[in-house]
Formats: C-alpha cells, structure tokens, sequence
C-alpha cells in the first residue's frame, strides 16, 4: 500500500536569485540588482538564497554562482547559501571542493551544496568549455566521489576513470562537519529512487502538486525499503528543497500582465540560442506553448509556475505543503520583471504568504 505523505507544519522560503539580463550593456547594472534582492530576502526573513548556474546568454546575470555566493555571503548574516546547481561537468572536483570549503568558512557554515548530472537542454555550454552534457552525466558519480573525499579525507589518492589526483588534504577544511549538505536535483522518478537507496539529499522540481506529492511518498517508500529508519528518512525529507518560479502583485491580472511578457522573451531567446549553439547530436527541446495560453486553459502540468495573488499563492502552495514538501525555493526571475516588480513580488509573499505556513 502507498504510504501517505505526512502533512508538514512548518515550511522553510529560499529567494532563488535566478537573475537573467538579455543586454550586455546593463550586466553592471543586473549584478547590483541581483546583489540587492539578496539583502532584501534576509531582510524580509526568507530562510535561504539559491543560486544558479548559467553561461554565455546573460540567463543568469552573474555567470559564475561561487563568486557571485561570496559576494552574498560578505553581506548578509543568516540566510542560507545554497546552489541549485553547480554544473557538476564545469568544475574539477578538487577545485570545487577548495571554494566551497573557503565560503563555508566566510559564511560560517551556511553552504548547501546542489549538483547536477547535466542537461541537454542547456548542452551548448558544455560545448564552450569544451567538454558536453553526455560527458558530465558519465562522470557526475565519480566528481561527487571525488568531492566528498576532498572535502573530508587526508592524504587522499584517488585513481578513477575521469580524474588522477593525490594530495596531502583540502585547506581549508569546510566549517560545516563532516562537510557541507550535498544534493543532487532530481527531476524523474528513477533518479529520485536512486539518490533515496543511497540516502542522498534531493532538490526537487515536479511539474504538479500531485506530482509533488508520489515524488515524495517515492522517496520515503525507496528509503525505508532500503534499510533507513523513520527519523533518518524524516530528517532526509525535511533538509529537501523543491522549486517553483513565483511571481506575486496585488491581483493575478496584473501577475500575469507583468510576468508573462517578460518570461515569454526569455524563453524565446534561450530556444534561440540552443538551435543555434547546441552541438548537432544534441535535440533541441520541443517548443512549447505560450505561458498566457496555458494559464488560459489552466493546464495542471505546468503549476510549477506559478503567477497571481496573494490569496491564490496561498492556496498553491498550501498544496505542496498537504503533498509534503518541507521546503521551497521560489523564484521572481529578476530581470524578467523589473527590479521594482520583482521586488514587490517578494515583499509581498513574506508579509501576506509565508507567515501562513510557519
């Protein structure tokens, strides 16, 4: 029988600082704005900020999240400071340890570490480092292996397929023991029941609330079949993040007058790029419909989006909670509205959202 999820009482609100600028002109400009809703998500009690990992289309205004998350970290004091994600194929597994070990110290111990196997949506950066999407999905067991060993081991010799690496140990050693949480983002149900036979930390991204909800009796199920107690698994659940887009103003009309044009230009921009720029064994993905149509037609598969008021915000989100997410990572996609409007988006779901759910 389906083991039910277990309603969560208390939820914890990430600002994820998915910053886009289409204009090389105004990237200056876009860093100080991204840096300036990182300040207002600790000053408007927002648990975390999350970062994301992007290149070469300014869909992500600081380009490189480890610098970027250093910059935050020197001005803010107790939110979180998680990835979602490094692009695990970009980074040697070693250096990657040395930085993040570096922030978990200038940060005190707020680093949340999110990899990910890599995406062929995205597949044309891969091809300006020169390595590929196909690639970091065959070493991404191997990079983490490699990363956890740097992070907590001495003398570490390390003899594998992609990497040949000995040293005497990683300084500085990371604030957070034995090391900073490590998570994978998960979006299919295979890889979610893989990381939860290993007991792994995951990002979640379901396309419904339902969705949601058999990703996480899934996850629960696969770990206690697999030799886990109720409090490891629960403990598990409740460091899990899941994220959805979120854009919130007065009324769900001018939500979606405000959002939908922007969002739709992005998104317009990026399938652009990657018919242009993906390397030719890689699909470019299927186009998709206009997001004011599916809003128009109220399509349950796509509420991982989600653009209205306040009142509905609520009730969105109260259903993530019923399904069991403990825990989510909201983005206002600055840049897509401007910096006043995304502003007010967050000020507005912290005073008229989030205390409903803490």
């Amino acid at each position: 029988m389906m083991r039910r999820s277990l309603q969560v009482v208390t939820m914890r609100f990430g600002h994820f600082l998915y910053h886009t600028n289409l204009d090389p002109e105004r990237d200056t400009q876009a860093i100080d704005e991204a840096l300036a809703e990182a300040r207002l998500a600790e000053e408007l009690g927002y648990d975390a900020v999350w970062f994301s990992e992007h290149h070469f289309t300014g869909e992500v205004a600081y380009g490189d999240p480890l610098i970027f998350a250093t910059a935050v970290a020197m001005q803010t004091k107790r939110v979180l400071l998680g990835f979602a994600v490094v692009e695990m194929g970009l980074h040697h597994p070693v250096r990657l340890a040395i930085q993040t070990a570096l922030l978990d110290n200038l940060s005190k111990g707020r680093v949340l570490v999110g990899v990910a196997r890599g995406s062929s949506f995205n597949a044309f950066e891969y091809r300006g480092f020169g390595t590929s999407a196909k690639e970091a999905r065959e070493q991404i067991e191997e990079a983490e292996e490699l990363l956890v060993k740097a992070w907590t081991t001495e003398n570490v010799e390390h003899n594998g397929k992609f990497w040949q690496v000995a040293f005497p140990a990683v300084r500085p050693r990371p604030y957070q023991k034995p090391h900073p949480p490590l998570f994978r983002a998960c979006v299919t149900a295979e890889s979610i029941a893989a990381m939860a036979t290993q007991g792994r930390l995951v990002l979640f991204r379901s396309s419904s609330a339902e969705q949601a909800r058999e990703h996480i009796d899934l996850y629960r199920s696969t770990m206690l079949s697999s030799g886990f107690d109720e409090q490891t698994v629960e403990r598990n659940l409740g460091q899990c993040w899941m994220w959805r887009d979120a854009y919130v103003a007065e009324t769900a009309e001018q939500a979606q007058q405000e959002f939908i044009p922007g969002f739709e230009r992005v998104d317009a921009m990026l399938r652009k790029t990657v018919a242009r720029w993906s390397p030719p064994d890689e699909v470019a993905p299927r186009p998709r419909r206009p997001l004011r149509e599916i809003y128009g037609s109220a399509n349950p598969e796509y509420s991982n989006i989600l653009i209205g008021s306040p009142k509905q915000m609520k009730d969105w989100i109260a259903e993530l909670r019923d399904a069991g997410v403990p825990n989510l990572l909201l983005t206002h996609r600055g840049g897509v509205v401007s910096a006043e409007q995304g502003m007010n988006s967050m000020r507005l779901l912290s005073e008229k959202v989030m205390p409903y759910f803490r």
